[in-house]
């Protein structure tokens, strides 16, 4: 096996994979959309991953029960701002910001990536 055939397959599986992420990304926004439970919630601290420059707002809300959740997501907020939140009353750590911006970045980004590897390895393929 040559090294062109090994990176056309490693573009063609990343592609895949991120294909996939943004499809089951966008099946999760669309139950959200249609079942989720809209609750308002606080960014009450920031993870910081070793070597990594950017943060994560860690975001509390509270569920429909009465119970506390805090969860990892967002981007860009600041400690202290309250921000819409969505989830699935049978799962709280399904939780997503509710706002335009961070409904369709993920999903975006993950097609995106997916189409730019899909791509390479097309591009490749018919240049053989």
């Amino acid at each position: 096996m040559t090294g062109e055939t090994i990176g056309t397959g490693l573009a063609v599986l990343v592609g895949l994979v991120s294909l996939g992420a943004g499809a089951r990304e966008a099946r999760l926004q669309m139950r959200l959309g249609r079942s989720g439970v809209h609750a308002e919630g606080v960014v009450v601290d920031q993870e910081h991953e070793r070597g990594d420059d950017c943060s994560t707002p860690v975001i509390e809300f509270t569920d429909r029960q009465g119970r506390p959740v805090a969860r990892g997501l967002g981007m860009g907020m600041d400690l202290g701002t309250h921000v819409p939140v969505v989830y699935l009353p049978e799962r709280p750590q399904s939780a997503r910001v509710f706002t335009r911006k961070h409904r369709l970045s993920p999903i975006v980004g993950l097609l995106a990536g997916a189409m730019i590897f899909l791509g390479v390895a097309v591009g490749v393929l018919l240049t053989r």
